[in-house]
């Protein structure tokens, strides 16, 4: 078994999808499982449907769901479904449970909410790409994320519960068949839709591949492979051929967007290679993360996170700050879903760099000011240099205000305001 993963931007519309299936014709003697992940930005639109909902503005919440089922309605268009075709019903009862679970009383919480709506858009676009597939002669079976990956109810961040999902994916999966279901969402024990994290789908690959020991995870993108740096923000990226899996988590901790900072993991435990690949040339080679390699080229590799928020903790007795003021902060950084991206500490103050949330960054920051002088700034630009440089360090320097900037060996980190 194969574990090949496609994420939004692939089947953002009828060309995509089409895409997705010349890439398969590739591959047609291969046992192979398909992740998707939801349509373009459905994911987003499911989001901004969230918060209409919890605001109880009801006309904006019913009128952004018609343009999403629109939409998805315009792609089926384009694909040449025949009217009477049965994925016409099925989109059309997932738009009605997702009515019906809006229109319910939700408890529970934001998070609890958000994976409950938000999950829809894998469906939508798994039953879609199914259908069309199976149209067009590639036989597969659509499967239901949520009965497979069985997780806790940490909801928007769950975590795997890895016995009863490697039994559950053992069961459903046979050798001899092709499989098609969705990325980034799971179930608890009650049946409630869990999610695994944003751009959580190639975790869900990775998931999958361990529970079922694939012989390999092929990740498509429109890049030919994992490059030195994103070629829309940085000049002159190279292509790497090799990666080792070390090296491959350290560039997606620190949020090189080709690959989902907890996908290497399971594969590196039991030595699956992950590829990634150009749906665009699928016979090229790409490149391939592995155990035991170096790597190829040697490069400065570049990273950038927009949209940070650096905010500043100053002790207001002019006391240290010690081991129970940072237990404290990181125990408010976990509680509000905070994920710190760089921090650097003095003896009376801390700076943290972290994702900015629209929904949870400022009741962070005032629960954070009950305690502490606070200061904080929106809109910043979060560089990394793995195997940096003198030059490369300057290179990015320029590009803007340096507010804060940590060097290691290995690792070069600057905040910056453009």
């Amino acid at each position: 078994m194969k574990v090949f993963k496609f994420g939004g931007a692939s089947v953002k519309d009828a060309a995509g999808v089409k895409r997705v299936a010349s890439v398969l014709e590739f591959f047609t003697e291969d046992d192979i499982l398909v992740v998707i992940s939801a349509m373009g930005k459905s994911t987003n639109a499911l989001e901004k449907i969230v918060a209409l909902h919890l605001a109880g503005d009801k006309p904006a919440c019913e009128k952004a769901l018609v343009a999403l089922e629109k939409y998805h309605l315009d792609i089926m268009a384009d694909l040449d479904f025949a009217r009477d075709h049965s994925v016409y019903e099925e989109v059309a009862q997932l738009f009605a449970q997702l009515r019906m679970k809006l229109s319910a009383i939700l408890n529970g919480g934001f998070n609890k909410v958000y994976d409950q709506i938000v999950s829809f858009g894998e469906l939508l676009s798994t039953k879609i790409v199914s259908a069309y597939l199976n149209q067009n002669s590639y036989q597969n079976i659509w499967l239901d994320a949520r009965r497979l990956i069985k997780t806790d109810q940490s909801y928007r961040f769950a975590r795997i519960d890895w016995t009863y999902t490697k039994r559950m994916l053992q069961d459903s999966v046979r050798e001899g068949a092709r499989y098609l279901t969705q990325g980034f969402i799971g179930s608890d024990d009650m049946g409630n839709t869990t999610t695994l994290g944003r751009e959580g789908s190639d975790y869900s690959a990775s998931v999958i591949a361990y529970c079922l020991a694939a012989s390999e995870v092929v990740i498509w993108k429109d890049v030919p492979g994992v490059l030195n740096g994103d070629p829309k923000v940085f000049e002159d990226t190279v292509l790497l051929n090799k990666i080792n899996y070390r090296e491959a988590i350290e560039l997606a901790f620190y949020g090189a967007s080709v690959i989902h900072p907890k996908t290497i993991q399971p594969l590196q435990e039991k030595g699956i290679p992950l590829k990634v690949k150009s749906f665009e040339n699928p016979t090229a080679e790409g490149t391939t993360i592995s155990e035991g390699v170096s790597l190829d080229p040697m490069a400065s590799c570049f990273i950038k996170k927009e949209n940070q928020l650096l905010i500043k903790l100053s002790t207001r007795d002019l006391a240290f700050i010690a081991e129970d003021h940072l237990s404290k902060i990181y125990q408010l950084f976990h509680q509000f879903g905070a994920r710190v991206n760089l921090s650097q500490h003095s003896a009376v103050s801390s700076s943290f760099c972290i994702n900015f949330d629209p929904i949870n960054a400022f009741p962070l920051c005032e629960e954070l000011a009950k305690s502490f002088d606070l200061e904080q700034r929106e809109d910043i630009s979060l560089y990394t240099i793995r195997h940096h440089n003198a030059s490369a360090r300057e290179q990015i320097k320029k590009r803007g205000k340096v507010l804060l900037e940590q060097i290691t060996v290995g690792t070069y980190q600057v905040a910056l305001f453009e």
